[in-house]
């Protein structure tokens, strides 16, 4: 395992980032324990959680299993999601933030966070009040590194401008959507996190299941999230999706890769990238994303593989210049 610096925070993390969402929702305690201890064994120190992950339920299991070895990791969580049905407990507010913290604290049983997301931008709440409370977070202790998840870049340049002005804690670490084709975030995101030196951890390396080798034009499996959840098939129902996943599975089974080997490999040889969110549900899907670790990914092998989706036109939209 290599490790990488965090953005301009000095804190090295993990080449790989594990993502608890399956924790108490499609992995139960044991098999969540046993998914945490591989991911030690193979040099993990750097946890993605968020307060709504199976109710809460999630960030309970990652607690019980940082306790012996809480100084040794990165821990992220997040804020923003309905943690109830209170019409309050719910967005980036003062009062939401504030309380959220606390109760994700209790969860996790630790005193800090490391890294603590803004798990999307809140349209209703002045981004000032919501960097003020994350600065007041920082000064209490409550919170290391402020962070923005599902954020497009005039956000986050907007909030990063505000903290310079205000003297506030900035956002050290991004959390988009990225793979091989939801690749947006190569427009402006990956070029401001590089520009700024933002840490960068994508998440959705392997395209919900995508790119697993389970999925092509006229291929389905019988279950997984891109045949049962709304959301999902929403954010995937597009035909060159299932396309760019048939040329991708043939390429990589023609070299002797798992497909989600090279989905997570790819997407971690991004200049900017700091960490892919590998996430899985068992031992099995979770040594297939660790196997990435084993491909070289050259400059040459990313261009390959690039080539096999389309690349999304440049924030000018003038395509005369990529020639």
């Amino acid at each position: 395992m290599k490790y990488k610096l965090l953005g301009n925070t000095g804190v090295r993390v993990s080449e790989l980032c594990f993502g608890t969402m399956s924790f108490g929702d499609t992995a139960d305690e044991q098999t969540s324990a046993a998914m945490f201890n591989r991911c030690r064994d193979a040099g993990i120190n750097f946890f993605d959680c968020a307060n709504v992950y199976a109710g809460g339920r999630s960030e309970e299991i990652l607690g019980d299993l940082i306790a012996d070895c809480r100084d040794e990791l990165v821990i992220t969580t997040k804020v923003f999601g309905p943690t109830s049905d209170d019409i309050n407990a719910r967005g980036a507010s003062r009062r939401h933030i504030q309380r959220a913290v606390e109760a994700s604290l209790r969860r996790l049983k630790t005193d800090y966070v490391d890294v603590y997301f803004l798990h999307k931008f809140d349209e209703d709440t002045p981004i000032e009040e919501t960097l003020h409370v994350l600065d007041d977070l920082v000064k209490a202790g409550k919170i290391l590194y402020p962070a923005a998840s599902n954020f497009a870049a005039w956000q986050v340049a907007k909030a990063l401008g505000i903290s310079a002005k205000e003297g506030l804690a900035r956002f050290e670490c991004l959390q988009p959507m990225y793979n091989l084709v939801k690749r947006q975030a190569e427009v402006e995101i990956l070029p401001l996190a590089k520009s700024e030196n933002i840490g960068v951890i994508p998440y959705s390396p392997l395209g919900g299941g995508l790119l697993t080798g389970k999925y092509g034009t006229n291929k389905r499996p019988d279950s997984g999230r891109l045949v049962e959840s709304k959301n999902y098939i929403t954010r995937y129902g597009v035909d060159v999706y299932y396309e760019v996943a048939e040329q991708f599975t043939r390429f990589a089974q023609d070299r002797n890769w798992e497909p989600a080997s090279l989905a997570v490999a790819w997407v971690g040889s991004h200049p900017a990238v700091t960490a892919p969110i590998i996430g899985a549900r068992n031992l099995d899907q979770l040594e297939s994303s660790l196997k990435s670790l084993e491909i070289d990914m050259t400059p040459a092998l990313r261009a390959e593989v690039s080539a096999l989706s389309p690349a999304p036109p440049p924030a000018t939209d003038r395509l005369e210049e990529q020639q």
